[in-house]
């Protein structure tokens, strides 16, 4: 167990990682804009105060419609993941677990792909089109999950639920593929989407996804205890006083919740709800009270900088940013089972 001094401590640092993370990321770029003048102009422009000093026109409007809401996507983004990741890993009883565990993030992927397959356009909802009928698939295969699990077994066991999760995101794998073995000049559009990215977006997709995660976050810290009875077991909960099959309904719907927000407007993007939930477990330890918290801290920032690599690294050619994070994360993951097997 740490100390409120460590703990305390533990979010100083990831806090101070996130913000440093996200000035980073709206300083630098093909343009470079130093830290006080990114200060200046988001203190000015974002939160009003009164500020003497006078910007470059064309400074704030980088800062303010390109770069910040980029930056607010993606650590909104890496957040949601890092948090469900969380969430699913101490539910499931598995560090292996993910956001993509349950095949939520295929069904949100088979909507949006569905959208741009055959030019999906809803009048009332025009741009959005995409990103909330991901959404709603997403949600639809999450009741899928529920409905089936619940059938083969009603305490919904976990490891019925992540069988049922497999098939599950198998099967939209396949449907995913064969939308694309079928698809004509849509192909680059899918396979780019399918490769994750925030740019592009602008401050509309920042509000599109900030009530969800706000959502499935105060969902899933309600549940922190919860989650922390449910690693000891069905039995040791139920004796503490849980209800299993509500909690369980809870924290899957704010993690799907969370997952199926992210992968609809950043499309698929690996590793994150993997690796940054069990680093931070490994670290300052597996009371998700803290746990969940510190990882959307570190998830936020590392995925600023994971989108900061992607289009700097090579520019002015951009990399799609779920093969980054697929770079960084793969290797950091091995490093921390390897570690973890020589412990044993």
């Amino acid at each position: 167990m740490f100390s409120k001094t460590n703990i305390v401590l533990a979010y100083i640092i990831c806090f101070t990682f996130l913000l440093a993370s996200v000035v980073l990321g709206i300083a630098l770029g093909s343009v470079p804009i130093s830290f006080l003048e990114v200060i200046t102009v988001i203190g000015k422009e974002w939160i009003g105060l009164p500020i003497a000093a006078e910007v470059d026109p064309m400074l704030a409007n980088i800062v303010m419609e390109i770069r910040f809401p980029r930056v607010l996507l993606a650590m909104f983004v890496g957040g949601a993941l890092a948090l469900a990741g969380g969430a699913f890993q101490g539910f499931l009883k598995n560090p292996l677990a993910d956001p993509y565990t349950l095949g939520v993030s295929s069904g949100s992927a088979v909507g949006a792909v569905a959208v741009l397959f055959f030019g999906i356009s809803i009048p009332v909802l025009g741009a959005f089109t995409l990103p909330v009928i991901s959404i709603l698939s997403g949600f639809i295969t999450l009741f899928l999950v529920i409905f089936f699990a619940r059938a083969l077994n009603r305490s919904m066991a976990a490891h019925t639920v992540i069988l049922v999760g497999i098939i599950l995101s198998s099967f939209l794998g396949s449907l995913i593929s064969l939308m694309i073995a079928l698809t004509g000049e849509e192909l680059r559009q899918i396979i780019g989407w399918l490769m994750g990215s925030v740019s592009m977006r602008g401050w509309s997709y920042v509000y599109l996804i900030a009530p969800f995660f706000f959502a499935g976050f105060l969902i899933l810290l309600f549940n922190a205890k919860e989650l922390n009875a449910l690693a000891f077991g069905e039995e040791t909960a139920k004796h503490l006083g849980v209800n299993i099959q509500a909690r369980k309904l809870m924290i899957l719907f704010g993690a799907a919740l969370l997952t199926g927000s992210a992968v609809a407007v950043s499309g698929a993007i690996g590793f994150v709800g993997l690796v940054i939930p069990h680093l931070t477990r490994l670290i300052w330890g597996p009371d998700h009270r803290h746990l969940l918290p510190l990882s959307v801290l570190i998830g936020g920032g590392f995925l600023v900088l994971t989108d900061l690599v992607a289009r700097t690294l090579i520019a002015p050619t951009e990399l799609p940013i779920g093969v980054i994070t697929a770079l960084i994360g793969g290797p950091v993951f091995a490093i921390i089972l390897i570690r973890q097997r020589h412990r044993l």
